[in-house]
């Protein structure tokens, strides 16, 4: 962790990474400062780029989105022509939710939210048809055991 980010940081983001929607008045009681100095380190982290974004976690399967697929993939080529179309692939897919380059066996892992099995099977046909790749299978999760965002800080 960056040197710079004391105790009275991380009691902050703590807070935020759980829930953002108290006031900043709550959130500096809930950490023992003023209003006007929970502020200032707020913005310095936001500034230091440790706090990325302050977003909203829906329930997927509330909107109708309750499938949650891993799709595990093996390439054939390991050029920049074919990584930088891959990237563009994946920032393209809103379906995706997390991509991940890997070490071992697998070269990448996709995290996928869709429907249900017949919105993955149009989601594959439409990955595979954008970018060639040597293997490609995927593992639907049938219950999520733990799902967070939050850091161990």
């Amino acid at each position: 962790m960056d040197h710079n980010i004391d105790e009275t940081d991380r009691r902050i983001l703590r807070q935020l990474q759980t829930d953002t929607t108290p006031s900043l008045d709550a959130l500096a009681e809930r950490v023992s400062l003023s209003r006007n100095a929970c502020w200032r380190r707020i913005r310095r982290l936001e500034e230091a780029g440790v706090i990325r974004e302050r977003v909203a976690h829906l329930d997927a399967a509330r909107l109708g989105l309750g499938l949650s697929v891993l799709i595990l993939i093996r390439v054939g080529a390991h050029d920049p022509s074919w990584l930088a179309k891959f990237q563009t692939v994946v920032a393209a897919m809103p379906e995706i939710q997390g991509a991940h380059r890997m070490t071992g066996d697998l070269d990448y892992v996709l995290r996928v939210r869709v429907r249900d099995v017949a919105d993955y099977d149009r989601f594959y046909k439409a990955l595979i048809s954008r970018v060639q790749m040597a293997d490609i299978s995927a593992s639907f999760v049938m219950e999520d055991i733990k799902d967070t965002t939050a850091l161990p800080i």
